[in-house]
């Protein structure tokens, strides 16, 4: 066993320059979801050079598959990369690491494998785009992506570390109300408002909020609230997404804020219409046995937890992932105080000092093998 752990250790750190190289190129070179053509170009050409079985453009024009072994004599053990950027702020969740963090523990159990004196089944490294409001793998689960899959395991960036983690549901709802223009000043009397419908929908959802329950989140924006101040609006658009624990509370969620939309049409004689996602993001379950696992293993090499388990109120496709295979999904610090999805994060997920913190995650990935 210590030869193999050392085996998986010397293969990461020998890659350690390239890893870093491969991660800023990505960190770079943001792409939106199912845009991810470049991230998808030198992270499988990188793995092909490095001896993995790779098909390009697997189930999704931006998804990839590279594996080694067999499961005649092992489970399949997929670990999972995501590499998709978000709007404006580019890499502010940390998804070239991720990336990188996939790549240097197939490198790593790759390793494990030709030096155990006997086969113990199959590394897959599986490109999975589009986590950032695509739903990339529940595409990949209704392909039949993780039908020959036993576990997945992945990481991901944040500001502390934690190993056993829970993140909520989450569905995503377009409101559009209808209304009728007329000049603002001259004739208002004649025209229908649909920006007013607008308002009074968010202001409805913040009034929701007080019932609440503590865990349940709800956050919207207005897309489009009109033309021209002196036209009353005819066209209004607003998105919303809510979260909760369990897909059950979701659901009662959804209906509580039907009614705030509705109500708001009602109130200022819009029309309204609405369409919610068809890939909402289930729950997030770890299977604590192998989070466990990767507890022991971090641990082992001086990774210093800020708690064993959390709950996030954020949401992830894995979580759909999680609902059909084993999975773990620690999150681990990389030394900035500031929360994913800004650019301050961005800034920490393309400085050096992350490097350190992801390959030990890549490295506690495989220090229990067989």
């Amino acid at each position: 066993m210590d030869l193999l752990k050392q085996s998986i250790f010397q293969a990461i750190d020998e890659a350690s320059e390239e890893l870093e190289k491969l991660s800023t190129d990505i960190w770079r070179n943001p792409e939106l979801n199912f845009e991810e053509h470049h991230a998808h170009e030198i992270l499988t050409n990188f793995l092909e050079c490095k001896g993995f079985n790779v098909i390009k453009k697997f189930a999704i024009e931006t998804g990839f598959k590279a594996d080694l072994g067999s499961t005649e004599n092992g489970p399949n053990i997929a670990v999972i990369c995501e590499y998709d950027a978000l709007p404006e702020i580019g890499h502010a969740c940390g998804h070239n690491l991720i990336a990188e963090a996939g790549v240097a523990a197939g490198l790593g159990i790759k390793a494990a494998m030709e030096k155990a004196e006997k086969p113990f089944g199959k590394i897959t490294v599986l490109g999975t785009p589009a986590e950032e409001g695509g739903g990339g793998k529940i595409d990949m689960i209704n392909a039949g992506v993780f039908d020959d899959i036993d576990v997945a395991m992945m990481v991901h960036p944040f500001p502390k570390t934690v190993s056993h983690v829970s993140l909520a549901a989450v569905d995503m709802v377009t409101i559009k109300y209808t209304g009728k223009a007329a000049h603002a000043a001259a004739y208002p009397w004649e025209g229908v408002n649909a920006l007013d419908a607008a308002v009074l929908c968010y202001q409805n959802v913040s009034c929701l909020r007080q019932q609440m329950k503590p865990t349940w989140r709800a956050h919207g924006i207005i897309n489009k609230g009109g033309i021209k101040p002196n036209i009353i609006p005819e066209f209004t658009e607003l998105e919303y997404y809510f979260r909760a624990p369990i897909k059950q509370e979701l659901d009662e969620m959804r209906d509580k804020m039907k009614s705030c939309f509705d109500s708001a049409a009602t109130a200022t004689g819009c029309q309204v219409s609405y369409s919610f996602s068809s890939k909402p993001y289930l729950n997030l379950v770890t299977n604590n046995r192998m989070a466990d696992v990767f507890w022991s293993n971090a641990k082992s090499i001086g990774v210093k937890f800020d708690a064993k388990e959390d709950t996030i109120a954020g949401s992830t496709d894995m979580g759909n992932v999680s609902q059909i295979v084993p999975i773990i999904h620690p999150i681990y610090g990389i030394e900035t105080l500031h929360g994913n999805h800004t650019k301050d994060f961005a800034t920490a997920a393309g400085d050096p000092k992350a490097q350190l913190h992801t390959l030990n995650q890549a490295k506690s990935y495989g220090t229990d093998l067989p």
